[in-house]
């Protein structure tokens, strides 16, 4: 069995996750307290109390869902043995996530990756004033199709493929009026569904190039190391090992496609065959089983999921 270890994005947070975990294991207790101290706050307590609409912020649900992620992978380390450079072939993680897949793999410290989700959230906000921008997802299309409609709607503002999450399901971003636009479009051209996303801001697309640039300053300050695994990066679709590549790749993602139906056919094709979806929620578990044939996929984010891996490496 080949395995890879995944991490979740924007949009699996939810009040209370973590905490049972944070009450049943002292490893998830110390991720939280270390996420606390590098942001000066208790983003435990907002985790964990919300309330929602605080907590759904950029700029709180980006270092949560890492803590979160990290959390879960400590108590695997510490309860079930787990060895990262060991045990995993890959490494990957969807947006925000491939941050929490840099601390997996060491080329990232949970601090420095809790502050630089924070400056990414508040930076990502910040580009576009609200209402400006927005996102769409087509459901019954293919990343070639879902550009073609977004260069259609293009002569309104800007628009492109801010996510390729497989299953069919593309996500395009840009200028409001492009994106209504592009919604059009895909009805007209008979794509199964295509409707606006409840979104504050529109990520991965060149009108995020404020927040790169902010990026780019904040990662030259943060030490990187070569990941003991091989990191899948969102924009690459490919692994990547050096410091320069992933400071480069983390920067060109704010404004870049997440390639994520990619980033799994590549780890599937190099022979992983169970992926773990390591933190809050189970969407890429499900986007994963409608993208790798044969694969399975299964979610670590509670203490009864701790319990169920256990059993399955007994």
């Amino acid at each position: 069995m080949t395995v890879a270890f995944v991490f979740p994005g924007q949009g699996s947070q939810a009040v209370g996750m973590g905490r049972a975990l944070a009450e049943s294991f002292a490893p998830a207790r110390a991720v939280f307290e270390e996420v606390d101290a590098a942001l000066g706050e208790k983003l435990s307590d907002k985790i964990w109390n919300g309330p929602a609409e605080i907590l759904t912020l950029t700029e709180n649900a980006q270092p949560a869902l890492m803590a979160v992620s990290l959390a879960a992978l400590h108590v695997l380390e510490q309860e079930a043995g787990v060895d990262v450079k060991r045990d995993a072939a890959f490494v990957a993680g969807h947006s925000l996530g491939e941050y929490s897949a840099l601390a997996a793999a060491r080329a990232l410290s949970i601090a420095d990756a809790a502050r630089l989700l924070r400056v990414r959230g508040r930076a990502m906000q910040k580009a576009v004033p609200v209402g400006v921008g927005a996102m769409a997802a087509l459901i019954g299309t293919d990343l070639d199709e879902a550009r073609a409609i977004a260069a259609e709607a293009s002569t309104a503002g800007v628009c492109a493929a801010a996510n390729d999450n497989g299953g069919g399901q593309v996500v395009l971003s840009g200028d409001k009026t492009a994106v209504e636009r592009a919604v059009d479009a895909a009805k007209a051209r008979g794509v199964k569904r295509a409707m606006l996303l409840p979104v504050s801001a529109p990520f991965h697309c060149p009108l995020m190039q404020p927040a790169a640039d902010v990026m780019a300053e904040a990662l030259s300050k943060v030490p990187v190391s070569p990941p003991l695994v091989p990191v899948v990066a969102n924009v690459l679709a490919r692994p990547i090992h050096e410091p320069a590549d992933i400071v480069r790749c983390l920067v060109e993602q704010v404004t870049g496609t997440v390639r994520w139906q990619e980033s799994i056919l590549f780890m599937a094709q190099a022979g992983v065959t169970s992926f773990y979806e390591i933190g809050a929620g189970r969407v890429l578990s499900g986007l994963i089983k409608r993208i790798a044939d044969g694969a399975s996929a299964s979610a670590i984010g509670a203490p009864e999921d701790v319990a169920r891996f256990k059993a399955s490496r007994s």
